[in-house]
């Protein structure tokens, strides 16, 4: 991914239709949060649910790899969250609660799977690398709050669309239509 190699991607990304307006890059930033917490190092692309427009939510397919190597923690999976330094206020709200012990991740997750006739879908030590993980991405965040702010970082769920798609026509003319 372009991501792993350009530490500046997001620079690039965020002037970039659809990133530059409404959700997609918070989503693609949550989806990034997940793939770390489950091991997928793997996503090489993402596909979208636009039956309601360009807003459409992101489809966690191919999730193969997750839950793969417990020992390792690949933190190039979140060059987004680092990169972009802006994470969904509720995304941040359920990672800070999952990490309380009342609410510990790999216990919710062990009661979670308890009744799975496949038991245990999931070992002991893949049950505390999400922890381990978790706090990393908590750190990950702590960082782009430090160096930026939390209002710039944190962000409100849903941000409206500003900008119209521009088309392939539009891109070669230089002319795009702007709400």
């Amino acid at each position: 991914m372009r991501w792993e190699v350009n530490p500046f991607y997001c620079d690039s990304i965020k002037e970039t239709y659809p990133y530059n307006s409404g959700n997609r890059l918070l989503n693609l930033v949550d989806m990034s949060i997940f793939d770390f917490l489950t091991g997928n190092m793997d996503r090489h692309h993402y596909e979208i649910f636009t039956r309601f427009g360009d807003e459409g939510f992101l489809l966690h397919l191919d999730n193969a790899r997750g839950f793969g190597k417990h020992s390792q923690d690949e933190m190039s999976i979140l060059a987004p969250l680092s990169q972009c330094c802006m994470i969904k206020s509720s995304t941040l709200l359920r990672l800070k609660l999952l990490a309380q012990p009342k609410f510990r991740l790999s216990e919710v997750m062990r009661e979670s799977l308890r009744g799975d006739s496949l038991r245990p879908v999931l070992t002991k030590p893949h049950l505390l690398a999400l922890d381990r993980r978790l706090q990393k991405i908590l750190q990950v965040v702590q960082t782009c709050i430090r160096r930026l702010s939390k209002a710039k970082v944190v962000t409100k769920d849903f941000i409206e669309s500003t900008v119209e798609p521009v088309t392939a026509k539009q891109a070669t003319t230089g002319r795009s239509k702007a709400r």
